[in-house]
């Protein structure tokens, strides 16, 4: 496996897929079709996995931070010989600008190396290792060009300095002095429909400046002004990078089956969309972006759920909507640290989660003014979602947590059925009729009594995670959130100072007790619950601290371990950057004055 921990990544994307670079300038993990299609590099996942890498041949130390306003990766080596600058990106297509980026991007990973003093040896290693590590292809030259075909892909590996190739592999061993720059490209293309991939030979300075400047104008068309600017400003561009462009869909993260705990066997593959974030991904995109985006993404949800009957609304989808994502071992890597099984794909897509109806209906209200006049087809579908929340809302489920053991009657899937048919009700006439108007009524009201008497647990002096249990649950955080109680309702604010004492660790929240590690998304909750308590101070300390947490370079994984693990998880986790942009508007729009004039502004919307 490689040296590199889980927090050690630098996240690369181009509106279809991502890359991780690691601290040691290796590429470890490129799945260059699409987020959730196979891997060319894997070696994030076992050494076998293949990976492609540019660094110092001597001991280095090492500095790194993205261009200004961009997912473009800058890193300075540093030895005694002197330091250098590799530049890494994942181009858009040429010209593309603003909402454009990333519809057509060409599969080109790009990297230059630049001299900033002395002279410094360096060694290219070229290692791909097609579909998850299970093919290796032989390495045929043409001209300045390495080329490996496996199956139905091909990799070109083009260098401004002589490559070596063995029968599997390529490498190279150059020296770059002060003010000297090197290229290398890597473009991904069909074995049967390769077009112009392998034609001419990429500009890369010329890419690499046109992708820098695709990034910069998309977030030109965005202004947030409240607190932690800067912060909101760049973890909108890393949902941005997790967006699949085609469809507007935001994929739950990166990678797969990056471990909850090192050594365990909860490891899951989150390259797919899931609805059960997906009122807080609109939440997110509205006060970080404009609604171009969130538009976008709740169009690819109505297209993605269909016409929707009593059976249960699919929790996650793959990036163009589909259902089927049947789960199975890879049996060609051992896992990160050793941590097995590695998995494609995610049972969960089966489960029941009563909570998704609600995230379709909140965010769905989020948008209503985008939604007028509302299209036929998305009238029937949240008709369809509220009469389904109102049908089966007594029905136990698999919760938040996604549970593989057994169904239980979770309050955050309750709270959510009661978001989906007050939301429902607010709508009024543009959905339903006077009747279903007063049926949905009344089965939000009798949840919100059930949820009142059923979900608190005098003996705990908490609302518990789920009907008749004792165990404290990070999931009912969602309540304030969600408006279904004030944070400072004296049950409310009990849960929530119990919480805060018994499930956090050095400032960082775990799920439930005996959880393995701290969750990013649920301390974020807890600074805003505080926040909406009107606990200012401690929520701005709370805030700072697990913001405090991300890698030098603003990622957030799933999960850390304050034990010594440190980040721990699939990374960039899409849910944490949403708990941050979300977090960072409560602090805002709770702060002592109230919202500041023009906190939020949009040069394609009106201020919120």
């Amino acid at each position: 496996m490689t040296g590199n921990r889980i927090g050690d990544y630098g996240f690369l994307a181009d509106g279809r897929t991502g890359a991780l670079v690691g601290r040691d300038g290796s590429v470890d993990w490129w799945c260059p079709t699409r987020f959730d299609g196979p891997s060319v590099f894997a070696r994030l996942l076992d050494d076998r996995g293949g990976h492609w890498s540019i660094r110092p041949d001597r001991d280095f130390s090492v500095e790194r931070a993205y261009l200004d306003d961009t997912l473009v990766l800058r890193t300075v080596f540093h030895t005694d010989e002197g330091s250098v600058a590799v530049t890494d990106a994942l181009a858009f297509e040429p010209g593309a600008r603003g909402h454009q980026i990333g519809r057509r991007s060409p599969g080109l990973l790009l990297r230059t190396v630049e001299g900033l003093s002395g002279s410094v040896p360096l060694t290219m290693s070229f290692v791909p290792r097609f579909e998850y590590g299970r093919v290796t292809a032989y390495l045929t030259v043409e001209g300045q060009r390495v080329i490996a075909t496996a199956g139905a892909s091909a990799l070109t590996l083009t260098a401004t300095v002589p490559v070596h190739r063995s029968h599997i592999d390529a490498s190279a061993r150059f020296t770059v002095v002060a003010g000297q720059r090197e290229c290398f490209a890597v473009a991904h293309s069909p074995t049967y429909d390769a077009g112009d991939a392998q034609g001419a030979e990429p500009d890369v300075p010329t890419a690499l400046a046109d992708t820098a400047e695709g990034w910069r104008s998309w977030l030109a068309h965005h202004d947030y002004q409240g607190r932690y600017r800067d912060l909101v400003r760049h973890n909108s561009l890393v949902l941005q990078g997790l967006t699949y462009a085609p469809s507007g869909a935001v994929i739950a993260a990166l990678t797969t089956s990056l471990p909850e705990q090192i050594g365990g066997d909860r490891n899951y593959d989150y390259r797919y969309a899931w609805l059960r974030d997906f009122s807080l991904t609109m939440r997110a995109l509205w006060v970080a972006a404009c609604p171009d985006e969130a538009s976008r993404l709740f169009d690819w949800v109505a297209k993605s759920v269909g016409r929707v009957t009593m059976e249960p609304v699919p929790i996650m989808y793959g990036p163009e909507g589909e259902r089927d994502l049947s789960e199975h071992a890879l049996e060609t890597l051992g896992g990160y640290a050793d941590s097995q099984p590695v998995l494609v794909g995610n049972e969960a897509w089966r489960q029941r989660q009563s909570d998704v109806l609600g995230e379709v209906l909140d965010a769905a209200w989020l948008l209503r003014d985008y939604l007028d006049p509302m299209e036929e087809s998305i009238c029937r579908l949240l008709h369809s979602l509220a009469d389904q929340a109102a049908a089966t809302w007594r029905l136990p489920d698999a919760g938040m947590w996604e549970a593989r053991d057994a169904e239980r009657h979770y309050l955050s899937s309750k709270v959510g059925c009661w978001l989906a048919l007050d939301r429902a009700v607010r709508f009024g006439d543009r959905i339903g009729g006077a009747g279903d108007l007063r049926r949905w009524a009344e089965a939000r009201d009798e949840i919100r009594r059930e949820v009142l008497e059923r979900g608190w647990n005098a003996e705990v002096g908490a609302y518990t995670g789920a009907f008749g249990s004792d165990r404290l649950d990070a999931s009912v955080l969602v309540l304030p959130i969600a408006g279904f109680l004030p944070a400072n309702d004296p049950r409310m604010w009990a849960t929530i100072e119990r919480i805060e004492r018994d499930l956090s660790e050095d400032g960082l929240v775990r799920r439930w007790d005996g959880d393995p590690a701290t969750f990013f998304p649920c301390s974020f909750w807890l600074a805003s619950c505080l926040a909406l308590a009107g606990e200012h101070d401690r929520a701005t300390r709370l805030f700072e601290s697990v913001a405090g947490r991300a890698n030098d370079l603003g990622l957030f994984a799933e999960q850390f371990d304050p034990r010594g693990a440190g980040p721990l998880g699939n990374l960039p986790q899409a849910l944490s950057h949403m708990a941050v942009i979300n977090g960072a508007w409560h602090l805002t729009e709770n702060a002592p004055g109230g919202v500041p004039a023009g906190a939020y502004t949009s040069t394609e919307g009106e201020r919120r």
